[in-house]
């Protein structure tokens, strides 16, 4: 077994264990305040089903209604001026709103065009390179209450719009079209 297996195998454990150890020393009462983290962890759990599911709900209309369909073929001829193939467009809109959808979506270009395509190296940065910006601010900022959000949301589009331009430019500069 080398070295970096061996860290790996036992990193979790001794974080872990530091963290006890590290508790007892201050007097801290680890047990008592690991259930009550517990208990919170499982209030926040119960208290964001809603938002999951009406976010679950839009991503499912949204593509089976067609609209994906029809907007990836809408805007298709402006995706090849600037070099991403249509079949990545639907990860690129998908990714910010759902990251199991996304990842479901990446997977499938992998399987179809290999992992060594562009298609299938763009996928896979784009993936790395955005967020799940509706998922983050429908259950995170639900679950604490944030009722405006509209900064947060563009800021956070911004950031997977530009995301999504350097995972296109970097893609096509190393490994090319």
């Amino acid at each position: 077994m080398s070295f970096l297996t061996a860290m790996s195998v036992w990193m979790i454990p001794l974080l872990i264990g530091t963290v006890v150890v590290w508790a007892t020393i201050k007097r801290v009462p680890t047990y008592e305040t690991f259930v009550e983290g517990a208990k919170e962890g499982f209030g926040m759990a119960v208290s964001i089903i809603p938002y999951l599911v009406g976010m679950l709900v839009a991503i499912y209309v949204f593509r089976t209604s067609g609209a994906m369909d029809a907007l990836i073929s809408g805007i298709a001829p402006a995706l090849a001026l600037v070099g991403m193939p249509a079949e990545v467009a639907p990860l690129a809109i998908l990714r910010p709103i759902s990251g199991t959808g996304a990842l479901a979506l990446m997977s499938d270009l992998i399987a179809t065009h290999g992992p060594d395509s562009y298609i299938g190296r763009l996928a896979s940065t784009l993936q790395g390179s955005t967020d799940t910006t509706f998922y983050i601010l429908t259950v995170y900022f639900g679950a604490v209450g944030i009722k405006k959000m509209g900064d947060a949301l563009k800021v956070g589009l911004l950031a997977d719009l530009v995301g999504v331009i350097a995972a296109v430019a970097i893609v096509g500069i190393i490994f090319g079209t």
